[in-house]
């Protein structure tokens, strides 16, 4: 009997909330504190989980998707956000910190291997860190693929998902003077970085509800108004990494890149209507990359949350834990 056999009820079927086992703050030598935990089995096969933003932090309902008889899950809060402090800090915070924090959470785990899961700008940073250290990677679960291209960007912020959403798109665009317009990231950076913390957050909260706004595909095109302390940290990480470009050497270089992962299997789980991610990227990633399978999702949009993303997922990591039993 299919375990699956409705996706709009598939909330039902993530594993039930587990608490964490292990609970850390493990410096990094360089003025970062990051925030590790660990639940499910510690003797099972271990997985770390990449989340978004980058800024978005962790959360218990990410431990949900796999079965934690049979996996060790790790989660981490990213410099500057969640529980890792400085909170907000963009001091010391690239992609390659991160990178080299992934890889002390394995040192100090003592973590051979393990697979890595990671959606939007998580796929990323998944991405990277395999091209990075591929010896350390079993497989990669990919959700809402992001590949930190200009082009990508000039998707999200220069106006192409705002004309399927001209109401949210004239929200995030009328706080910004007409002759700012063609740079919104930064014109916003301007502002998210003006040492005026009423400015920071006001704009914080714009940024992010641009963005929420358009997370599901059974949004109305607005979003509620987040605590300003997460809005402006969200806002002022993901814009940082924006505006430099996610610190890649070259526009294109995950794609450039993919052969170092060619022998790592992988799964890439998209949302048809994903408008923060539009598939695109998802299906040149697959087309470049033999051992990846591409799965998109009818009815979805960009949320982890989307019932046939979340039925997907569970699927992929039942399947997975099934062959390695």
């Amino acid at each position: 009997m299919d375990k699956y056999p409705d996706q709009k009820r598939a909330v039902q079927y993530l594993y039930p909330p587990i608490d964490a086992y292990d609970q850390r703050m493990l410096e990094t030598g360089d003025g970062h504190t990051i925030y590790v935990e660990q639940c499910g089995n510690p003797a099972g096969t271990p997985v770390i989980i990449m989340h978004g933003g980058p800024g978005g932090g962790c959360s218990p309902a990410m431990r949900r998707y796999f079965d934690p008889s049979f996996y060790r899950i790790i989660l981490f809060d990213q410099r500057g956000c969640g529980r890792s402090r400085p909170h907000a800090s963009v001091v010391n915070n690239t992609t390659w910190h991160l990178v080299a924090d992934a890889e002390l959470i394995r040192q100090t785990l003592d973590i051979e291997s393990w697979l890595v899961f990671g959606g939007s700008w998580g796929a990323t940073l998944s991405l990277i860190y395999a091209q990075t250290h591929p010896d350390r990677v079993r497989h990669l679960i990919l959700r809402g693929v992001f590949l930190m291209t200009q082009a990508e960007l000039d998707w999200f912020y220069g106006g192409g998902a705002g004309k399927f959403w001209p109401e949210a798109w004239a929200r995030f665009s009328a706080l910004i003077p007409e002759d700012e317009r063609d740079d919104m990231i930064g014109a916003y950076h301007r502002r998210l970085f003006s040492g005026e913390l009423p400015m920071e957050i006001r704009y914080g909260r714009a940024w992010s509800a641009w963005e929420n706004s358009l997370a599901s595909i059974h949004s109305n095109g607005t979003s509620g108004e987040g605590p300003g302390d997460y809005a402006r940290a969200f806002a002022r990480l993901e814009n940082h990494y924006f505006i430099n470009h996610g610190f890649l050497e070259s526009d294109g270089q995950i794609l450039a890149q993919v052969d170092r992962i060619a022998h790592i299997p992988g799964v890439i789980v998209q949302g048809r209507y994903d408008m923060i991610c539009p598939p695109t990227s998802a299906w040149n990633l697959a087309e470049a990359w033999p051992a990846a399978e591409l799965k998109l999702i009818r009815n979805a949009g960009h949320a982890l949350s989307e019932p046939g993303i979340s039925a997907e997922l569970v699927r992929v990591m039942d399947r997975i834990a099934e062959a390695m039993a």
